[in-house]
């Protein structure tokens, strides 16, 4: 059974004990975390054993727009979370007609999030920035034996950097994934926060970093628009600062982890790991063009 099929299957039943009927549900995403719009509700179905994760969420997105933080709302009519087959299944209302936040608009949100004081409820965990991305790049089919040897050396450089890190003056509560497609603005002109399931504590760069390394290291934010961000922000660059280079460096690994991860679907995706990689081992000059996945 393929992933599309089995996430599918989840939907259908879940939707029946909701009491919701199925009009052809369109995929928004596919893979372990699906998503699919049925009329004005978007479903998302998480991956196995992910109960925890989807009952924080709901409570994520409760707690962000009491706190003035506008965010993705359940449907409160909807019973939450339907767990079928080891899967959570979660009802969201429908942001129609949105367009991804301005840079401008995405450093005023995470100002006002990284301002907010940790919640007693939900239990937010403490991030991490590395997540699977040994076990990625440990078993990543795609690459050969000199690339898989190179990354994980790499991983274990960029890991040992981090953990000597001093501990921050404080921790933060972060999106986890502040790019400006998690960040959308509908008709009414109100940014509205999506994706909540990297929501935790920890250091307020890693959801600067993002944006700062599509400035300095692909080119894709003028520079005009990233000024926009840091003024937003508050005047805070995060390009100098001094551990700049080792969360930029560890972002990119991710991303190519990430990479790996798809490239057992497709030739384009193979390629595009492997472009990726070539990047990383400095056979391809900055600024780099990687294509989306």
């Amino acid at each position: 059974m393929t992933a599309t099929t089995a996430s599918k299957e989840v939907l259908a039943k879940a939707a029946q004990q909701a009491g919701l009927e199925l009009h052809h549900p369109e995929a928004i995403r596919e893979g372990s975390h699906a998503m699919y719009r049925v009329g004005d509700i978007v479903a998302r179905i998480g991956k196995r054993g992910s109960l925890k994760d989807a009952e924080r969420e709901l409570r994520v997105s409760q707690w962000l727009n009491s706190s003035g933080i506008p965010t993705v709302e359940a449907v409160s009519e909807l019973p939450q979370p339907i767990v079928v087959d080891d899967r959570p299944a979660t009802w969201w209302r429908l942001i129609p007609d949105h367009r991804p936040a301005t840079p401008a608009e995405l450093g005023a949100m995470l100002r006002a999030l990284h301002s907010l004081p940790p919640p007693a409820d939900p239990d937010l965990p403490r991030y991490n920035p590395f997540g699977d991305l040994p076990a990625r790049l440990a078993t990543a089919g795609t690459a050969d034996d000199g690339d898989r040897t190179w990354l994980l050396t790499r991983y274990d450089e960029l890991r040992q950097q981090y953990d000597n890190l001093p501990d921050p003056l404080r921790l933060a509560v972060i999106h986890g994934d502040a790019w400006q497609g998690n960040l959308v603005v509908p008709p009414s002109g109100i940014p509205t926060v999506l994706d909540l399931d990297k929501v935790s504590l920890g250091r307020p760069e890693w959801d600067l970093i993002q944006l700062a390394v599509d400035y300095t290291d692909f080119a894709r934010v003028l520079e005009a628009d990233y000024l926009s961000f840091v003024n937003a922000y508050g005047g805070y660059d995060v390009t100098t600062w001094s551990s700049f280079r080792l969360f930029a460096d560890i972002q990119e690994l991710r991303w190519v982890g990430f990479a790996i991860g798809q490239a057992g679907a497709s030739e384009a995706a193979a390629r595009q790991a492997k472009h990726r990689i070539e990047c990383l081992r400095g056979e391809v000059t900055r600024p780099w063009r990687w294509e989306a996945l």
